[in-house]
């Protein structure tokens, strides 16, 4: 192909064309034009290509001349905001080598802070011809220009006022994870040109429901730019959940109203003036660009064999993700991107933490998972990053992929071990007390080491991944069949159950069965150490009709129905938040050992069976011990002097008499899932029994706690 346009130090238009400089990476703005950095250590050639302001027509390309390192380097003076660009890199088309060159596809920068236009599934974004006999060792010669999305020069500056990140301490967060869309399309109190986007997921209806639930953090679904997948978009869906990332930097357009960054800037100024925080969940493990049948839209026909771990010599990608390819972290250029795009983040952002997609991958080193590998070195010792939260999804596809409590401080990590343990207990799967008794206390077993805290575990019953709390308690088989797969997709244990009636009922009796299971769940997710995550609609009874991977489901399936809501579920989340609030000792950042207190002489935890005995060694694998029960206080090591203490009661069994423990004055009753209404009297309760299925809370009265032996 010829190059078009002139070569540098002629001037373009009236805009004088220079050298540059190899920093910063990615398009910037520097007074009299716009600097453009972009790296590449295979590339023989690459071109700077400018684009009208729709993106429709290609105005020149401009040879990219300097080069410094693989950085390669041009200064455009005249260029402003606004400005629409792409690359096109030359250089061996090898696929046996690891090298897909292809100047013929227009490429999008992989530091892109803004997209211009929407991806247009075409065989001409693939760099090889589909439908020739030589498979992907062909190389196919249309111009993929019209179909890719391209890059925008921005102006990221804003008016961020006395903007201040309410940084939350770990001990108080309660995190709340939503979907940009999904959280909004179907709220009443979203103006209607606003649902579905930035601005409407952060106007006073949204944040006002947040507060009263409690919520101090908002986790939000992918919002880095995005594309729907081409055998989705083949079956009419599209990808919802947004786990195929193709700009790092760039906010997804489609939950822009106006499609400018000062949106998402203003919702996370919005949030932050509510005190509630702004966790963004990204997905640095892969790229949209998939296998070698997939498009070549930036990072691989920019340098193929740098960006992508590859295997048999070149030809073929790792895939521990799952999704055919697997970002190389282990280069240096491919690690920066991705400090860059956090630190971008939150600079620019102002977000205050992340969960990590898959996060296992980010830390496998050439010979495995190594916690002290160079991502994690790298963001440990980041100044801006190792001061947000950091939450790692602690598990891939790849060999040793399950890494739950691996992870070094300050990492949390989703704890999916509460997740399936809490579910089998209420369920009433035998043998589960011992387990749930470790769930309680914030999965010491896992995370007490390394001087890690309690806080280290996120908890939680429910995710975007799998049963929403509703579809928990009424289905015992998934339904995914709107999918498209034949409902091959999505986990198949789920433990689940349906209380007698698979899906949707009118039976009185099931749905009170329902209903005191999902505020067991609930319970016991707020009574447990740890940092309580809420799935976004479980509040309010949200169903998704059984489907449990209702990731390409943007429809009524996963849009919050807030005119369903279920105002009663609703109040008791809140009443559960507010008990934790108040309550110090469900919100310890040290493990509980059942270590004597210097204060009293007591244990900070007490475990007990409700006749009020300590259960002994061979009564936790009973599998008939359902009623467990546990006596709190602040911790040992602590030095907190506190007589207050809590005893809560789990019981997935039937009524029993319960010998509240003597090692108070008294019990005030909080709580009781059997009765939701219940109102505390501030006085000694006179319960004897348990009721059957049921999470109890009492408080300490005040006084002096009895010495002694539990």
């Amino acid at each position: 192909m010829t190059s078009q346009g002139v070569s540098p130090p002629a001037r373009l238009a009236g805009h004088a064309v220079g050298p540059g400089r190899p920093w910063p990476m990615g398009a910037s703005l520097t007074g009299d034009g716009v600097n453009f950095a972009v790296f590449s250590a295979n590339a023989e050639r690459i071109e700077l290509c400018l684009f009208s302001s729709d993106g429709r027509k290609e105005l020149c390309r401009l040879p990219i001349i300097e080069r410094d390192g693989d950085i390669w380097h041009i200064h455009v003076g005249g260029l402003t905001p606004g400005t629409v660009y792409g690359f096109r890199a030359y250089g061996p088309y090898a696929p046996e080598q690891g090298h897909r060159f292809n100047p013929n596809k227009l490429l999008l920068d992989p530091y892109a802070r803004a997209l211009e236009g929407r991806l247009k599934w075409s065989d001409a974004l693939m760099g090889y011809k589909i439908g020739s006999p030589r498979g992907d060792l062909s190389f196919d010669t249309r111009d993929s220009a019209f179909a890719v999305p391209k890059a925008v020069v921005t102006d990221p500056s804003f008016s961020w006022g006395n903007d201040q990140p309410p940084r939350t301490p770990r001990i108080d967060t309660v995190i709340y994870e939503a979907h940009v869309k999904s959280m909004t399309q179907l709220h009443p109190g979203v103006e209607k040109g606003l649902r579905g986007s930035y601005l409407g997921l952060c106007c006073d209806p949204v944040i006002d429901h947040l507060l009263k639930l409690g919520v101090t953090a908002i986790e939000l679904l992918p919002v880095q730019g995005f594309i729907d997948d081409r055998f989705l978009v083949a079956r009419g869906l599209r990808n919802h959940w947004g786990y195929n990332t193709l700009a790092f930097f760039a906010p997804e357009p489609r939950y822009m109203s106006k499609g400018a960054l000062w949106e998402f800037q203003t919702m996370v100024r919005r949030f932050h003036s509510a005190g509630i925080e702004v966790i963004l969940d990204v997905v640095y493990n892969h790229s949209c660009e998939g296998d070698e049948w997939g498009p070549t839209l930036s990072f691989r026909g920019l340098d193929n064999a740098s960006y992508y771990r590859l295997a048999m010599g070149g030809r073929y990608y790792v895939n521990d993700t799952g999704t055919g390819n697997t970002l190389n972290l282990t280069h240096p250029m491919v690690l920066r991107m991705v400090m860059d795009s956090l630190r971008y983040w939150v600079e620019v952002g102002h977000v205050d933490g992340f969960r990590f997609d898959l996060a296992t991958v980010l830390g496998r080193e050439a010979h495995g998972f190594d916690p002290n590998g160079g991502f994690f070195d790298a963001i440990r010792q980041d100044p801006v990053l190792s001061r947000v939260k950091l939450i790692a999804e602690p598990w891939d596809i790849g060999p040793g992929g399950y890494q739950l409590g691996a992870y070094p401080h300050p990492f949390q990590e989703w704890n999916d071990r509460f997740r399936d343990g809490v579910r089998r207990f209420w369920k009433g799967d035998a043998g589960m007390t011992r387990d749930l008794a470790a769930r309680i206390l914030g999965s010491a077993e896992r995370f007490d080491h390394s001087g890690r805290a309690a806080t280290s575990s996120i908890n939680y019953v429910t995710s975007h991944d799998g049963f929403t709390l509703e579809d928990l308690v009424s289905y015992t088989v998934k339904r995914n069949f709107a999918n498209g797969e034949d409902n091959r997709d999505g986990q198949n244990e789920n433990h689940s159950d349906n209380l007698g009636v698979e899906g949707p009922t009118q039976d009185p009796a099931v749905l009170a069965a329902r209903a005191l299971r999902k505020r067991n769940l609930l319970a016991t997710l707020m009574l447990s150490q740890g940092v309580p995550m809420i799935l976004a609609g479980d509040e309010i009874g949200h169903s998704q009709g059984g489907n449990n991977n209702a990731y390409a489901q943007d429809n009524e399936t996963s849009w919050i129905d807030w005119s369903k809501a279920n105002r009663d579920l609703q109040a008791f989340v809140e009443r559960l938040t507010a008990l934790r609030r108040s309550l110090p000792v469900l919100r310890q950042r040290r493990f509980l050992h059942a270590r004597l207190r210097a204060a009293d002489g007591l244990p900070d935890v007490i475990w007990r069976r409700a006749d009020g005995t300590v259960p002994q060694s061979e009564e936790w694998h009973d599998p008939a011990f359902r009623c467990l029960c546990v006596e709190l206080r602040m911790q040992a090591e602590g030095g907190d002097p506190s007589p207050d203490a809590i005893f809560a009661v789990f019981n997935t069994g039937s009524s029993a008499a319960l010998h509240l423990p003597e090692t108070a004055p008294g019990w005030e009753l909080l709580l009781d899932t059997t009765r939701p209404d219940l109102v505390p009297t501030g006085k000694a309760s006179d319960m004897t029994h348990v009721p059957a299925h049921s999470v109890l809370l009492f408080r300490s009265l005040a006084g002096t706690s009895k010495g002694g032996k539990p």
